[in-house]
Formats: C-alpha cells, sequence, structure tokens
C-alpha cells in the first residue's frame, strides 16, 4: 500500500537541499537516510533520501543525484510517497493510519448509523474525518476523543459523541437566546412614564 508522506517545498541553500511538508506520524522512519520514496509525478522519482536535518523547524532533506539548487527547485510541489505493507500499525495504539479509518462505519455511541468514513484531512491544528451521511451530504468532524472516543477496528466501526448540531443542523444549540429575549420580542419593550 502506497502512503503520501511528504511534500516537497522550495529549495534551500545551493547544494540540492530542499525543504518538505511532513506528512507522517513517523517521519524519522519514512523520511530517514536510505528511504526510497516514490513520487507524483512519477517521473519525478524514485528519489533516495541521502540526509535529513531540521532548520528553523523545518525538516530539509537531501536526495541521492539532486546535487544543486536548480535540480532541487525543479522537485518543488511533488509529493513524497513510500510504499507500506497495509497490515502494519503505528506503534501507538492510540493512533490510526488514513487506510485503517477509510470505509469504517461511523455510529453514535447508541449504535445509531450516522455514515461512512471517507477521508480525513489532515490540518495544522487538529484532523478532521469526512463522514458521507445516507442522505449523501458531508459532515467534517473534529478527530479528538471527546468527540470519537472509539475506533474499533475489528468491527469495522467509529463511535462518535458529537455536540448538539454536530450531525444535524437543526439540534444546534443557538447561543445568546435566552426566554427573556424571546418574551420581550414578542410585544416589544414596555413604555414608561
Amino acid at each position: 500500500m502506497q502512503l503520501v508522506v511528504g511534500k516537497i517545498g522550495r529549495a534551500h541553500g545551493i547544494r540540492g537541499d530542499v525543504s518538505v511538508e511532513v506528512r507522517t506520524d513517523e517521519p524519522e522512519l519514512r523520511l530517514g537516510p536510505g528511504a526510497v520514496l516514490l513520487t507524483d509525478p512519477r517521473s519525478a522519482g524514485p528519489l533516495t533520501v541521502e540526509s535529513g536535518r531540521v532548520h528553523s523547524g523545518r525538516l530539509l532533506l537531501r536526495f541521492a543525484g539532486v546535487k544543486d539548487r536548480n535540480a532541487a527547485e525543479a522537485l518543488r510541489g511533488t509529493l513524497l510517497i513510500a510504499e507500506v505493507d497495509p497490515e502494519e500499525r503505528p506503534d501507538d495504539p492510540e493512533e490510526y493510519y488514513d487506510h485503517q479509518l477509510i470505509g469504517l462505519d461511523v455510529v453514535l455511541l447508541d449504535g445509531t448509523p450516522v455514515g461512512e468514513l471517507t477521508e480525513v484531512l489532515h490540518l495544522p491544528y487538529q484532523d478532521l474525518l469526512t463522514v458521507k451521511k445516507a442522505d449523501g451530504t458531508e459532515v467534517l468532524v473534529p478527530f479528538v476523543t471527546q468527540i470519537v472516543p472509539t475506533i474499533d477496528l475489528e468491527n469495522q466501526r467509529a463511535v462518535i459523541t458529537p455536540p448538539p448540531g454536530l450531525i444535524d443542523p437543526a439540534q444546534a444549540d443557538v447561543a445568546g437566546t435566552s426566554e427573556a429575549e424571546g418574551a420581550e420580542g414578542a410585544d416589544g419593550p414596555e413604555e414608561s412614564e
């Protein structure tokens, strides 16, 4: 199975280093020296990691055969893809590979079906699960323990406890409304003499 583990950014320096946007929780394993990576577009690879280092919070890699800034800049925007055994599991039992999650049935705590997990979005602030509901609409569910307490790979389901309004907007709690405001709005404010 193939997993995208990074995206090449701009060239760094004149010796062929590139910055890499990391898309794996295991960069030392997937992007370490000696790793051979497939690419998208295919014509750019395969690439073999020669060396790597962190500079100003960014991962910089040098690939075998990429010896100057021009060659490095030509790789900009290329996706780095690792070949992974589909049975492989992350070391941390609380972590999952995207391919393990996609296709899971999503249900509420009481077993009520919600839909199917179709995509995992990796955003800078948190991951989101895209759930396609039976009516064809999609909802984004924050992938945090409070909302997704259980991932059951054996039974192919994800159990969620969404706040009101996340799955059905009609059930949302609307802030700023109260009974007092509702009563005043019906007859208007009372006049004083």
